[in-house]
Parts: structure tokens; sequence; C-alpha cells
């Protein structure tokens, strides 16, 4: 039988194919010390004793957990114990309240379905370059939209001038006939590691207004920033979200959404819990029909509200995970300032380096005549047996940079980096 023509681009060969062989041939050090060390998988493992010990201590399920509980959107417990977390977290204008949030399995669903309610099939998103690879995925693969990726030059994609390349953006598609629905951002930045300026957010959520254009900002790392401003003498700044900016005064509040979840700030990208965040009774309304698609299990909403409820827990827990990170960012910036690899500065939030191997492997290897430097240098990461994303994936403006994840366990960064040393090399 024939798959649809969705389907059937779905099935081509992809980076998923990829991740899923290095997932199923992951390095142990006793277990399986010839296998891939994965460095580009955005996974946080730093504080998964911790994480596990509070859950094996606190669990215990209700006899709800075997139904299907409030419904589809996550139980009305759960979206207070979020609700109660970002308010104190984001400081939102308005506080956040239940009736606020959606409760989906996990961040892409929440963008999936966003982006369904948004958008009408062919209907555009506009996304900055470099972005997350989902975000260039999530709105267009069943949902049908457009993501049609902003090039930014040489300009700071985070700062204020790239607002600039966004209204270019939205005037070249209206001569052309397409309608914009809406922005994708990711704040903090995945893949680069930062925050968005007040200004350059600002800025954005006005030009949106102008245009009566919806705004979706993935803040799945708001908790993940593990600094005041940048590091490495390069200033960055600190996180603000667009639900502590979105006033009347810049932007319609009902056209600001965002999304965030447990998988990155709490590392529990297996636990499966999402939430959109929006002031649009409308929007939301629209979601409950197709809910039970994206509907958490009983199980993750209540090991989840265990977790959330816990203010002493959460500040200590999110206070060691932000240290751990930070040392974790040393390690691996030390190591790249040793080895002569250039990496973008600025970095104060997520698990990310931005690295130019391209660079260092011209420079080791001046006699080789590369036509494709990403496809060289992932062959020779991979034969190396460790797994670091290409820029290629984020739809990066220029050829050489990838995206390292130092959130993994520290003899496993170590071991990794030694390998990436040895794969630019050789």
């Amino acid at each position: 039988m024939a798959l649809s023509t969705r389907a059937t681009l779905a099935a081509q060969p992809s980076n998923s194919t990829l991740i899923s062989k290095v997932l199923q041939d992951t390095w142990h050090a006793q277990d399986n010390p010839s296998g891939y060390i994965s460095l580009g998988l955005a996974e946080n493992s730093l504080m998964h004793a911790d994480l596990l010990q509070h859950v094996q201590k606190q669990f215990s399920l209700p006899e709800n957990a075997c139904t299907y509980g409030d419904g589809f959107t996550g139980s009305r417990r759960l979206k207070l114990a979020i609700a109660r977390l970002l308010n104190r977290s984001l400081n939102p204008i308005t506080p956040l309240e239940a009736d606020h949030i959606l409760v989906t399995n996990g961040c892409s669903s929440a963008l999936e379905q966003l982006a369904w309610a948004i958008a009408n099939p062919g209907e555009g998103f506009l996304l900055g370059r470099p972005y997350y690879t989902r975000l260039n995925m999530d709105p267009s693969l069943r949902a049908g939209a457009k993501v049609i990726p902003v090039n930014f030059g040489g300009t700071d994609p985070l700062a204020v001038p790239s607002i600039g390349a966004y209204e270019n953006a939205i005037c070249e598609a209206e001569l052309n006939g397409q309608r914009i629905a809406g922005l994708l951002l990711c704040n903090p930045h995945n893949p680069l590691g930062r925050c968005y300026p007040r200004e350059t957010l600002v800025g954005l959520l006005r030009l949106y207004q102008r245009h009566r254009i919806h705004v979706i900002s993935d803040e799945i790392y708001a908790l993940s920033v593990w600094a005041e401003a940048g590091h490495d003498g390069v200033v960055g700044a600190s996180f603000e979200s667009c639900l502590s900016l979105a006033t009347d005064d810049i932007i319609d509040p009902e056209l600001v959404h965002v999304v965030w979840g447990m998988s990155k700030d709490f590392g529990a990208n297996g636990f499966r819990v999402g939430a959109i965040i929006s002031r649009n009774p409308p929007l939301l309304t629209s979601l409950l029909q197709g809910a039970i698609y994206s509907s958490i299990s009983s199980v993750s909403d209540h090991v989840a509200c265990n977790l959330l409820e816990d203010d002493v827990w959460i500040d200590t827990y999110l206070a060691e995970n932000r240290r751990r990170l930070a040392e974790h960012y040393e390690l691996a910036t030390t190591w790249a300032a040793t080895h002569g690899i250039e990496f973008a500065g600025g970095v104060n939030a997520a698990f990310f380096l931005w690295l130019n191997f391209g660079k260092a492997y011209h420079a080791r290897h001046p006699e080789k005549a590369v036509t494709d430097v990403d496809t060289e240098i992932m062959r020779s990461l991979l034969e190396a047996k460790v797994f670091v994303a290409p820029g290629s994936s984020f739809g990066a403006e220029e050829k050489g940079w990838f995206r390292l994840v130092f959130s993994v366990e520290r003899s496993a960064l170590e071991k990794g980096l030694n390998r990436v040393l040895m794969a630019l090399s050789e």
C-alpha cells in the first residue's frame, strides 16, 4: 500500500536516523567502551541521580492514575503547579493561572499544536538562523505550515539590528503572496546558548504587533540560565521571558504564546511533560478537540506534580544544576581554547557550545581541498565514535560550525572531547 507524500518524505534518511543509531550503541565505560559518545543530543544528564532520588522517595500513585484523570490537557493540580513555578521564575506581567496552561506530552507536541491552531496549511512561520532543528519541523511535518528561515548575513541574530531582517522577510513574503502567521523564537537560544536582550525582544514584539502576527516563544531552557550575563569576556544578556514583556503598549497579549517543559531544566526528557502558556482563550479552546493526541500519561502528571509542588527541593535542585552546567561549560571552553578551536562567546544558558570545527579542521589539514567540510568532519567524528551535531542541521549560514552538548557526565565529556580532537586531527 502506498504511503502518503508526507509519510514518504518523513521516511527518508535523516538526522533522526543517525541519532537512533547512536542511542542504540551508546558508550559506557565498562559495558560498551567502543560505543558512540553523544555530545550532540540536547539532554542534561548532570542531575539524573538527584532527580530519580526525589521521584523514588515520593513515588506513589492515586487510584485515578489508571484513568484519564481530569482530561487530556493535564490535571488542574499540574497546571497550578506549573503556574506556581513560572510565576516565581519568569516574572510574568499578569500572574499565570491554571486556565492559561494546556499540558502536552513534550514541547514538540506543544509547538505542533500551536502551529495547527495559528496557521492554515501553507502559511508561514519566520525562524531565524541558526535554529533548533525541531522548530523547522514541528510546524510543518503534519500541521502543514511553511517555515521560512531568516538570514542575517554577518549580523548577530540576537541583536537589535536583526529585527530589520525579520521585517524584510515579512515584506518579501507579502510581495510573494505568502501570508506570515507567526514568529518562532527560542529563548534562551538553541544552539547559541545565549539570551535575547530585552531591547531585541521588545522590538520584535512591536514589529509583530504592527503586522498582527503571533509570536511563539520556546522557553524550554528558561531555568537553565547559569550566569548573569555573558561568559569569556563577551557581554551577553540576562534572560527575560516574553511573558514579562507582553503588555498592551507593546503587543496584544493574545498574540504571545510561550512553550515550556521539564525536559531540559529538570533533565527529564523522558517524562514527556510540556506546556502551552497563552492568554488567548479561543486558541486554547480550539486545542481541546485534538488534545488526546498530545495527552501526557496520568503517571507522568502525578510524578511532575510531586516535583513541582516542592519549592524547597526545586530551588536547591535548580541552583545545583546551574552550578554543574557552568562547571562543564568551563571544562569545554578550556579544552577548545587549549587546542585553538574557535567558539562563539557570550554564552550563559542551556547546554551548548557553538564551535568552528571547519576552521580547526582546515588549519590541521592545509593540504586538503574539501568541498563540503560539514560532511567531511561528520564522517571523521563518526569514525572516532563521537556524535556532535553539524551546523547544517540548524540552518547555519556558514559551513563548519557544530553544536556540542556539554551537559553529560564528566568522564563521558572528557573522553568525547578527546575523540573530537582525534577526528579533527586525522
